[in-house]
């Protein structure tokens, strides 16, 4: 198993809260993690018809086969478990009884927040980042490999070709989830709004564009967004609210969760293809935002991300904030580092400092190269070393 950067975290949350519920995309490693930290606790999935048939009919009696807990599998498939659960940690006033993991988010936090409110941390497990493929020594030197490749698990720990697990991944689970979720009959369109939506991956979300394109009604596709979000195929970024004195835009920028099944859909194959694709940026944009997504997620950061940009296009692709302390990030897929490249970082920095009020602003910019330095104030990061 590639060691993952959450499991220090779910092992300390284990000490404090008598359940630990690890959420996230299918195949991003949940159970892998948790039966590894957990070997000696019974695991059972509710994925299997009679567990989850029995979990949902007769909750007590299932949660009587596990006095010492239980690692839940798939857990938001028996809500009736939660707060049969409740009574059974109060009772006995142990921590770390039960580790839940689901791969439908809201799904999923509904019945535990709750049932279990105050019983129960969460954890979000992404797929591999950067630094843990950096670490395992499975790091490619060009990012166009990864863009291709994507980051799930299987594919680096198993001989397989990206693009063929990618897609069956899309049938088994995205098609089929989407389709419990959403009653979906019109899988052909389905289909085709997965593959616009990836192909809007790291632009401005408009939904009335994507309807039109789709073929389908405005509010199917707002619909359709959520059940994406809640399987984990999409994440939204929100723009920031300091104005700054300048008229802001309010859409939200859409990202695909694993840029992998972005290639995917759009149908790039290879790393040549990808080098010359004309969504390259948005692609690397996509991987350097998820990236930024994993590190808060692994460390249990609350915070979001956004990105801030006004009415006239001004735009920085990532704001971090932290108290009082805010940090802007550009986004640049190119492999050197134009002049003109922190054009819009000099404009945020001057209104920030202007008419912010920011206890400490700092600037930085993610790039495709090698090497890092510091220009013009801002710190220039390579990609590999996120």
């Amino acid at each position: 198993m590639i060691p993952r950067h959450a499991a220090a975290r779910i092992l300390r949350l284990l000490e404090g809260f008598p359940v630990v519920t690890v959420t996230g995309p299918r195949q991003s490693g949940k159970t892998t993690l948790v039966r590894a930290l957990l070997p000696h606790k019974p695991y059972v999935s509710l994925e299997a018809p009679a567990q989850r048939e029995f979990a949902r009919q007769q909750p007590a009696d299932f949660l009587r086969q596990f006095p010492a807990g239980a690692v839940i599998d798939e857990a938001q498939n028996a809500p009736e478990l939660f707060s049969q659960m409740q009574e059974v940690v109060d009772a006995s006033a142990q921590m770390g009884l039960f580790v839940l993991t689901g791969s439908q988010n809201l799904s999923l936090l509904s019945g535990v927040t709750q049932s279990l409110a105050g019983r129960t941390a969460l954890v979000e497990l992404l797929p591999l980042s950067v630094a843990e493929l950096r670490e395992a020594r499975l790091l490619d030197e060009r990012y166009a490999s990864h863009l291709v490749k994507g980051f799930f698990p299987a594919i680096y720990s198993r001989s397989l070709e990206p693009h063929e697990w990618l897609q069956g991944y899309l049938v088994t689970y995205a098609e089929r989830d989407a389709r419990q979720l959403a009653a979906i009959q019109d899988l052909s369109a389905f289909q085709r709004f997965l593959k616009l939506t990836a192909a809007r991956t790291g632009q401005l979300l408009n939904m009335q564009s994507l309807a039109s394109d789709a073929g389908v009604a405005d509010k199917t596709v707002k619909h359709w967004l959520s059940i994406l979000e809640t399987c984990y195929l999409i994440h939204f970024v929100r723009p920031h609210f300091a104005h700054f004195g300048k008229r802001l835009i309010k859409a939200p920028k859409l990202y695909m969760t694993d840029v992998g099944l972005a290639c995917a859909l759009i149908g790039i194959q290879t790393e040549a293809q990808a080098e010359t694709h004309p969504l390259r940026g948005a692609l690397f944009e996509t991987l350097v935002v998820n990236e930024l997504l994993k590190s808060r997620c692994n460390a249990g950061l609350r915070e979001p991300l956004y990105f801030w940009r006004d009415n006239i296009g001004t735009e920085v692709d990532v704001i971090l904030e932290r108290g009082n302390d805010i940090a802007a990030i550009e986004i640049k897929s190119g492999i050197t580092v134009a002049a003109d490249a922190f054009g819009n970082l000099d404009k945020w920095h001057r209104y920030a400092t202007e008419r912010g009020q920011f206890a400490a602003i700092h600037r930085a910019l993610v790039y495709g190269g090698e090497t890092r330095f510091t220009r013009e104030g801002v710190d220039v990061m390579p990609w590999a070393g996120l």
